[in-house]
């Protein structure tokens, strides 16, 4: 299908959700939590704001029978429920739901869905995993209600970086249309956020380097390099130093997509309180991880009152990232298809499975399996390659969790579960046999 065509199925749906929006004078939000559902939240709570409609928004960190009950507490019989980035895969536990539902995600479809509208990717041809978020899915539809909400482009601009998306196809359209607006600047550089290099060098977790975390050895490649102070300060030449430098330091044994990941163009969102786009997602991933969900949503809602809290409870985050990716690649184990590792109390293990298939061993997708006192959570990482090569995260995770009494699912290249204390290893053993069917042997060592 051409891809205009599809875009245009796509703005259909998002015009059809916008026409049941506009009739409610209430309603009811439930986003999940990370960057890209934070950001999805906080753009349909400002079109509903700009419309007069009331809300009341939750962010959620999975979609459960659990949010389904304290829906039906807080919800009132004629109010409407918008899920943003999740509900799609959950048809089952959202039908108990009595009231008017509509679906703004980019998961794959799962069941009938019990919503009046599912604006989703898959339903016109396009996988939402790579080509259009959660936050960018919302923003068809605030579009649709106002196309004065094109000031909210960057919100979407920032779900896309969370969830590691190109920039073609649906996201290619946004950034062109917050780019014309002048909504989004773009320049080029390696993809971190702002502040001191040596500092920024020292704690963001990806680009993950061999020199990472080691304030010492980050002297030496800075002194080599004759560079110092702010990154937002380079002159063109430094910055090419330096992003030729990292390319160097990658091409040792990441994946193609880690240096795409580290180098080239970097979102400057010009109307949010935080304009680094690497800055924005990492706040609101780390307000996702802290629990912090009221202060992430009021960040993509431009309240400044707790922006420096925020930042500096990320920079100590992201140390502990650092932390935990140096322990996990001392403990980290290979079975016949997967790279993985099983822990407790780690933090962040789909930033340790994202850093691990990236920088680490690309030629398999990583599984992290984390017990924090009786829950048992899974988090999968794969690459574009690999998913090319007939990988599919989603499917072997829903289908080994579904073996060992738990649940789980999410899209091709990433993916988690929920699994019942004791059952890791047999879970790992399932997935490791899924995948190898999935990736024959000699399409791996290739």
């Amino acid at each position: 299908m051409n891809f205009n065509i599809e875009m245009q199925k796509l703005k259909e749906l998002a015009r059809e959700a916008a026409d049941i929006i506009e009739k409610y004078e209430h309603v009811r939000v439930i986003s999940h939590n990370d960057a890209d559902g934070l950001t999805a939240a906080g753009i349909i709570c400002q079109a509903l704001m700009r419309q007069n409609i009331r809300f009341h928004a939750s962010i959620v960190p999975r979609l459960d029978s659990s949010v389904v009950e304290m829906i039906k507490g807080t919800t009132a019989d004629d109010d409407l429920v918008i899920f943003c980035d999740m509900g799609s895969g959950q048809s089952d536990v959202i039908s108990g739901i009595k009231q008017d539902i509509v679906i703004l995600d980019h998961h794959v479809p799962v069941g009938e869905t019990p919503a009046k509208v599912l604006v989703n990717p898959h339903l016109v041809g396009i996988d939402g995993a790579m080509h259009i978020s959660g936050s960018g899915t919302t923003f068809f539809v605030a579009m649709e209600m106002e196309p004065a909400n094109v000031d909210l482009a960057g919100l979407a601009i920032a779900g896309a970086v969370g969830d590691k998306q190109i920039f073609s196809t649906l996201n290619g359209h946004i950034l062109e249309e917050a780019v014309n607006a002048e909504v989004v600047s773009v320049k080029k550089g390696l993809k971190v956020g702002d502040g001191d290099i040596a500092k920024v060098l020292e704690y963001t977790p990806e680009p993950y380097l061999d020199i990472t975390g080691d304030s010492e050895k980050i002297d030496q490649f800075l002194d080599f390099l004759g560079i110092e102070g702010n990154i937002e300060d380079l002159n063109p030449a430094q910055t090419k130093a330096l992003t030729s430098a990292v390319v160097l330091k990658l091409t040792k044994n990441a994946s193609p997509e880690a240096v795409d990941a580290a180098i080239g163009d970097i979102y400057i969102l010009n109307k949010e309180i935080v304009s680094n786009v690497y800055d924005l997602v990492a706040i609101l991933n780390t307000c996702g991880k802290e629990e912090k969900y009221g202060m992430g949503l009021s960040i993509c809602m431009k309240d400044r009152t707790h922006l420096e809290e925020a930042s500096e409870m990320t920079i100590k985050h992201q140390k502990t990232i650092v932390e935990n990716i140096k322990k996990s690649m001392e403990i980290a184990k290979q079975g016949n298809s997967i790279s993985y590792l099983i822990g407790e109390n780690m933090e962040s293990t789909g930033m340790i499975a994202s850093t691990f298939v990236r920088y680490v061993n690309p030629d398999m997708p990583f599984v992290a399996v984390n017990q924090v006192d009786e829950l048992v959570k899974v988090s999968a990482r794969g690459t574009r390659a690999l998913v090319e090569k007939g990988l599919d995260l989603s499917f072997a995770l829903r289908e080994a969790a579904k073996s060992v009494g738990g649940e789980g699912g999410g899209h091709n290249v990433a993916s988690g579960a929920s699994i019942p204390p004791g059952t890791a290893e047999q879970f790992i053993a399932k997935v490791d046999e899924i995948v190898a069917e999935q990736l024959p042997k000699q399409e791996q060592s290739e």
